[in-house]
């Protein structure tokens, strides 16, 4: 039996955030050297402007990526958020011997979770800001110079810039 990706079943509902991540091929920690962070935050800029997205949270690991977003229309495509936020750091950083996204990133559909009462969109950025601490890679979540946690800090300003509509936080 041949090597079968698990696939993703996507739902763009209206109005939904969605947590996603994805990870480098084969787990590999490609996302450390900084042209490649630089080339992924450079992407996901672009894409948001183009697919009218806000994001909420990020972080990014050595080998893999989570998202807090939200798009502002009401029909949208997180397969095609995905596809513009993925394949400019493919080609950008895609290893000699290797096409497309393959050569960066692992096939499949990743993780997507759609959210939208406030308390569960609040827990998914928590968990994901805690996910470098997790890891013995800081101490405090703010610590992780490419996360949005120091933004929530109060530390100024973060990497890829966080948009000001993450709903309050329910008492």
């Amino acid at each position: 039996m041949g090597f079968k990706p698990k696939t993703c079943v996507r739902h763009n509902a209206p109005w939904h955030a969605h947590a996603l991540t994805f990870s480098c091929y084969h787990r590999a920690p490609l996302l450390m050297p900084e042209r490649a962070k630089t080339a992924f935050i450079e992407a996901v800029n672009a894409a948001r402007i183009k697919l009218h997205f806000d994001i909420w949270a990020y972080v990014l690991m050595p080998e893999h990526v989570h998202l807090v977003i939200c798009p502002r229309r009401q029909e949208y495509s997180i397969s095609g958020i995905l596809f513009a936020v993925k394949r400019p750091v493919s080609y950008r950083l895609g290893r000699p011997g290797r096409a497309g996204m393959a050569a960066f990133w692992q096939p499949g559909g990743g993780y997507d979770r759609n959210l939208w009462k406030p308390a569960t969109i609040h827990k998914e950025v928590d968990y994901i800001h805690l996910n470098p601490v997790r890891r013995g890679l800081c101490e405090r979540a703010e610590q992780w110079s490419h996360s949005s946690a120091g933004y929530y800090a109060g530390m100024g300003s973060v990497p890829l810039l966080m948009d000001n509509t993450l709903p309050p936080k329910e008492n």
